[in-house]
């Protein structure tokens, strides 16, 4: 039962709120359904009653099988009330419940008579019920129906018909195809939604035939669409048939142009905005396109509506991104828009003066900022920072006062998320102005004083002992770091002795300091500070032993493991005591992709400080004991890499096959992964015959076929490829799958005797450079890249062409090379016109490259990169360079 509304007092701190449905029980609920059996049926009761059944199942509640046939049956009796209140909600119910097959025929009949009823509002509502709840079937039997209402006066049932065509046209995309001259029909209505609705589903009819919509877009855009809505749709499929066809090549101009511009002098506010957003997003668009578009934003920021206000600054902010100089005539009035009250207003408005603004401004700007900040959350806050951070490298001369101001907000109140991206920007700011290291260096030990949360500390630590021992006076960091190792918590105080060793290894002046330091922490209640403590003491020399050299030390604190610290982690955990001693070598080096489910979220933010993703190594090593049991295959030597599955057919088709391929330094071997999805076949004898004509280096030396695939239980089957020695072969594989066929009798599950051959052709498959690079992260990508040396470093310029943003061309770069990106460099911040990209990886024969990227947008939408290989053999750099020349 509901619990009464109880009365709020008045002196009542917290605002809680109230709900009619506080506390109620499905076992209660369904109780109460029972008086839809009343013979003196009571309208509002059962409305009461239908509305917490409802209100249950949005909630997520579920409701078995029997318990909601039993409200079906229940329901479908109060069609004999006349009430409309009451009918209304008996058709909601029905639509949620989503009666099965079975079950549809007990309404069906009382549906049909409301839609040929003279009340437009149960023919509305019967229309939307019954296109939910039928199949294919019956839809054949009330198709005349609905091609009536679809041209119906009444605009309530014409819309109600042509949203559920929409709906139908995901199950039933034959029978909806043929309303295609009533659909062009209402596109002519009077009736604002029944245009709007038309449209939508002409276009979604049309979608897959470019013509079609190129001519349908070509005759409303005339001027026979009148409905607001219409016009905004009309705008989207304009654009997208501009975005395919490109712009003229005689005249230079973009078809459709004139009517996104016309549109701007539309007297519906949504039109304007809806053509200015248009524009403002083509691609390669001209400063002569944009300035009438920016010219209606610029007004928009004046209006009184927040929603407009809103719209205009958004979209201004996307502008700004890659045509900065178009949105500066707007300034004064985005500054006006800093004490907006609404502060995602306010926040996207100071963004883009940002991004605008030149360097004279910076300081004018910064002041405004230090004010607004207090009053915003900190997801906004964050924003701001990210935008501040882009603007230093934009003007690298004014690093000081934008410094000064991070370090200012760092000590101020904040969430975890706003002080990590703080600390970031000062990393990367570090990183790429080095007449910003000392002040920044300096800030991030005054953060860390007062620093609650442990992670942001230790990586800072972590992060200063790599960068602090360059600087010129480094014996100044050393007092903050020793006092992490008094006044923090075990995790930081280790992480603090760590960084004192690495200062000690690099600092020959300090190491008697740290050395006095380290014996201290000997003494330290926790054992992971007395281990570490212990260990730097014996490998700095500083317990009386005698030391490892320096390229040693330096080595062991500041270089790579070479292998991913979760394969690491996985091989330890495995490792039975023996006689035999752990061999790091045997730890798997690829970075295996993560699921699905791990993947991080689309709008997470570059970090300066994250390491390389953990995955698990529970694929490899199943590859690897699958492989050497077959006889065939075992001769290949050690498995350099297997590669994510990739599919040979399209989903829902009868057989379902992908491939995965196995590299060796000689040799590739395909694993075909077949899946039988018809119940009434079993397949003997499975073979996959591949043609190797467009891959010259290639030769087939083996195979295995599978001898039976039954119904929905996966099998294998093999084919390996010789090719020369150590080299990166390329090449094209077409693939057919062949077998024999037997019918299954699905009864018994007996197969019959006899078969018969048969064949399906597969996807073709390709051998690419990427297959030959294995994905291996490194800890601290500028010590390995110093480490590595100049001398097999190679560094060139190439352009990448037009692309719709510079995510999109450092994604394209990571794709084609196949190397693992290092400390959370493969994101691209949505302000940036540069970025750079540091990735790692080994080569086949056990080279390990590294490899620096550095972005930049050249004129509209043009992107250039530079890009540095360093590797242990000059020929694999020059090989990475061929990669991307011939990509």
């Amino acid at each position: 039962m509901a619990q009464p509304l109880a009365k709020k007092d008045d002196d009542r701190d917290d605002e809680a709120e109230y709900s009619p449905f506080t506390g109620i029980e499905k076992g209660a609920v369904l109780q109460e359904a029972r008086v839809f059996n009343d013979p003196q049926l009571d309208p509002r009761r059962c409305s009461q009653v239908i509305t917490k059944l409802l209100y249950l199942l949005n909630q997520g509640e579920t409701f078995t099988k029997i318990e909601a046939t039993e409200v079906f049956f229940a329901v479908t009796k109060l069609f004999q009330s006349k009430d409309i209140g009451l009918r209304r909600m008996v058709y909601l119910i029905i639509k949620e419940l989503s009666p099965s097959a079975d079950e549809v025929i007990i309404v069906t009949s009382s549906l049909m008579k409301d839609m040929n009823s003279k009340s437009d509002m149960y023919r509305a509502n019967a229309i939307r019920v019954l296109c939910r709840i039928t199949d294919g079937t019956l839809l054949t039997q009330i198709e005349r129906y609905l091609k009536q209402a679809i041209v119906d006066k009444n605009p309530v049932v014409a819309s109600a018909a042509l949203v559920s065509g929409i709906h139908l046209l995901q199950t039933n995309p034959e029978i909806v195809k043929r309303w295609s001259n009533e659909v062009q029909e209402a596109v002519q209505s009077r009736a604002a939604l029944v245009q709007f609705h038309a449209l939508a589903l002409l276009h979604q009819i049309r979608q897959n035939d470019r013509l079609a919509v190129s001519k349908l877009v070509t005759s409303l855009t005339r001027g026979s669409v009148r409905s607001p809505l219409a016009q905004c749709l009309l705008i989207r499929y304009t654009s997208q048939v501009i975005r395919e066809s490109g712009q003229n090549t005689q005249t230079g101009e973009r078809p459709f142009y004139d009517y996104l511009d016309s549109c701007l002098r539309h007297k519906a506010e949504m039109v304007i905005f809806e053509a200015a957003r248009a524009i403002t997003e083509l691609s390669g668009v001209t400063s002569r396109e944009l300035t009438p578009a920016i010219t209606v934003l610029q007004l928009f920021l004046s209006s009184s509506k927040p929603v407009l206000r809103f719209a205009a600054v958004r979209t201004l902010n996307k502008v700004a991104m890659t045509h900065p100089m178009a949105v500066t005539n707007c300034n004064v009035d985005m500054e006006t828009l800093i004490s907006d009250q609404n502060r995602s207003i306010a926040t996207l408005a100071i963004t883009t003066l940002l991004k605008t603004g030149n360097e004279s401004s910076v300081d004018r700007l910064m002041k405004q900022i230090t004010n607004f900040m207090s009053d915003i959350a900190d997801e906004f806050k964050i924003v701001v920072v990210e935008a501040i951070r882009s603007l230093c490298l934009k003007f690298p001369l004014k690093y000081r006062t934008l410094m000064n101001f991070l370090s200012n907000i760092l000590r101020e109140e904040g969430g975890f998320e706003y002080k990590k991206a703080i600390v970031d920007s000062i990393v990367i700011l570090i990183r790429d102005i080095p007449d910003a290291k000392e002040s920044g260096l300096f800030h991030l030990c005054e953060f860390i004083e007062d620093c609650e949360f442990t992670y942001l500390s230790s990586q800072i630590l972590h992060f200063l002992g790599n960068e602090g021992p360059k600087t010129s006076d480094p014996s100044k960091y050393i007092r903050y770091i020793y006092n992490r190792v008094i006044l923090e918590n075990a995790t930081v105080r280790a992480n603090a002795v760590s960084t004192l060793a690495k200062f000690g290894a690099v600092v020959d002046s300090l190491k008697p300091r740290i050395f006095v330091l380290l014996r201290r922490c000997l003494f330290d209640s926790d054992d992971e500070v007395r281990d570490r403590a212990t260990l730097y003491l014996n490998t700095l020399g500083g317990d009386g032993s005698v030391g490892e050299t320096d390229k040693d030390v330096k080595d062991f604190l500041f270089g790579s493991l070479g292998v991913p610290l979760a394969n690491l982690e996985t091989s330890l955990k495995n490792y039975e005591p023996s006689e035999e001693p752990f061999d790091i070598d045997a730890v798997p080096k690829e970075v295996k992709s993560q699921p699905l489910a791990e993947k991080k979220a689309p709008g997470k933010k570059p970090t300066g400080l994250d390491a390389p993703p953990a995955v698990p190594t529970s694929t490899v090593d199943a590859y690897e004991k699958l492989l050497s049991s077959i006889p065939e295959l075992s001769g290949f030597g050690q498995l350099f890499k297997s590669s994510a599955p990739v599919e040979l057919t399209e989903p829902e088709t009868e057989y379902a096959v992908n491939v995965v391929k196995h590299i060796y330094d000689g040799n590739v071997v395909f694993q075909f992964n077949c899946t039988n999805t018809i119940p009434e076949q079993l397949l003997e004898n499975v073979t996959v015959l591949v043609d190797a004509t467009e891959a010259e280096e290639f030769s087939e030396v083996a195979s295995k076929p599978l001898r039976s695939l039954p119904y929905d239980s996966p099998g294998q089957t093999f084919v390996a490829f010789e090719k020369p020695v150590g080299v990166p072969a390329v090449g094209k594989f077409s693939n057919m799958l062949k077998f024999i066929v037997k019918e299954v009798d699905t009864s018994t599950g007996e197969a019959e005797e006899d078969g018969v051959e048969d064949e399906y052709q597969l996807e073709d498959l390709e051998v690419v450079n990427a297959d030959y690079i294995l994905k291996v992260g490194v800890s601290n990508f500028r010590n390995a890249w110093e480490n590595m040396g100049p001398d097999n470093e190679r560094v060139d310029e190439y352009g990448l062409g037009v692309r719709e943003s510079l995510a999109e061309a450092v994604n394209a770069v990571i794709n084609i090379l196949g190397l693992q990106p290092c400390e959370g460099t493969e994101v691209v911040p949505s302000n940036s016109r540069s970025h750079t990209c540091l990735l790692s990886g080994v080569y086949i024969g056990n080279v390990k490259v590294l490899v620096r990227l550095s972005f930049g947008i050249d004129g509209p939408k043009q992107v250039a990169m530079k890009l540095a290989v360093r590797s242990e053999d000059q020929a694999v750099s020059d090989a990475i360079h061929e990669i991307i020349a011939s990509g």
